[in-house]
Order: structure tokens, then sequence, then C-alpha cells
């Protein structure tokens, strides 16, 4: 995480409990419907926004995801991801879903 500050770090952390969070409501409609969703949301996207603009993020979508991927761990070898020796190409492909 070279460069990163501490604001930027918690940027990048409060963007990814929104991304589970969203993850989490909207992923079958069926159970939460979609004004529950969007109450659910609603601290998440807050927490976002104020963290992202006291990390001097807000509208700096480049940055923002550069400090998500430094949350991420390193990408695993093709041997240990993919059993049989099949090779996938996945780098930087963080989901912690």
């Amino acid at each position: 995480m070279t460069g990163t500050t501490s604001e930027e770090l918690l940027a990048a952390q409060a963007c990814l409990r929104l991304l589970h969070t969203a993850r989490a409501a909207l992923s079958d409609g069926s159970e939460v419907p979609p004004a529950a969703a969007a109450s659910l949301l609603a601290g998440p996207i807050a927490e976002a926004d104020d963290a992202l603009r006291r990390a001097g993020l807000a509208g700096n979508e480049a940055v923002l995801i550069e400090r998500i991927y430094d949350l991420t761990p390193p990408p695993r070898s093709a041997e240990q991801a993919a059993p049989s020796g099949v090779a996938r190409s996945c780098a930087r492909e963080g989901s912690q879903s």
C-alpha cells in the first residue's frame, strides 16, 4: 500500500462495505423489496460518500480503484488458483464476496 494515506484507506474500506452490502441486499430481489434495499443501503452510501470527500477521492475513480486494489490480497499463482493445472487470467480480480 505504498502512497496510500489513512483517509484513502478508510474510503476504500467504506466503498468495499457498500459493495458487499449492495450485493447482499440486491442478490435476490424476491427476498428484499426495493424499498427495503434502499433503506439498507442508505447508511453505507452516506458513509462511503463522507469517506470519499474526506480523502479527496470524490469524483476521482481511478485513484479510488487503486486504493481498493491495495486492500485485496495478491492473486494466487495459476497452480494454486486452478486445479489440474488449468490457468485462469484474473489479475487484480479481488472480489471478496
